[in-house]
């Protein structure tokens, strides 16, 4: 995934995209910091795929926060410059999935794991995030495992 940030970056350099390659910056940087973080002795490979969609789907939750309060404070141009950031990097995460998909996929991992209270939850979380690395908002898919384990 990597090498498809560098050959976004290069094209949005050659057509000049100042909030495309502002905001494929930040990837990069981000990507970079972590990467540091888990090369360790045992570790020589840095961060997987896995790792990169959890740091995009944090951007871009970031991002969403910011846009809102920006709103709220009324800097409308602000605002709009989060949504724009938003959009670049939704084009590296995978089609997120709609609120039936997200129902389907909650109610078979917990079937998978044969969780059958709130205890079982942090499986139940644990596989979710696993399979679904990007493609939902775990914070929602949470509240829906506590509903579908309480």
């Amino acid at each position: 995934m990597q090498e498809q940030f560098s050959e976004a970056l290069k094209a949005a350099v050659k057509n000049q995209d100042k909030v495309r390659i502002s905001t494929l910056r930040l990837i990069t940087a981000a990507i970079k910091d972590r990467d540091i973080a888990a090369r360790t002795a045992d570790n020589r490979d840095g961060v997987s795929d896995d790792e990169i969609l959890e740091i995009l789907a944090k951007m871009v939750k970031q991002r969403q926060e910011s846009a809102a309060t920006y709103e709220q404070a009324g800097r409308l141009e602000l605002a709009e410059q989060e949504r724009s950031e938003i959009i670049v990097i939704e084009e590296f995460l995978p089609r997120q999935l709609d609120e039936e998909e997200m129902v389907a996929a909650v109610t078979a991992v917990i079937e998978a794991q044969a969780a059958s209270s709130l205890k079982d939850m942090g499986k139940v979380m644990g596989a979710l995030k696993s399979q679904y690395a990007g493609q939902m908002d775990f914070g929602k898919a949470g509240a829906l495992v506590k509903q579908k384990l309480g």
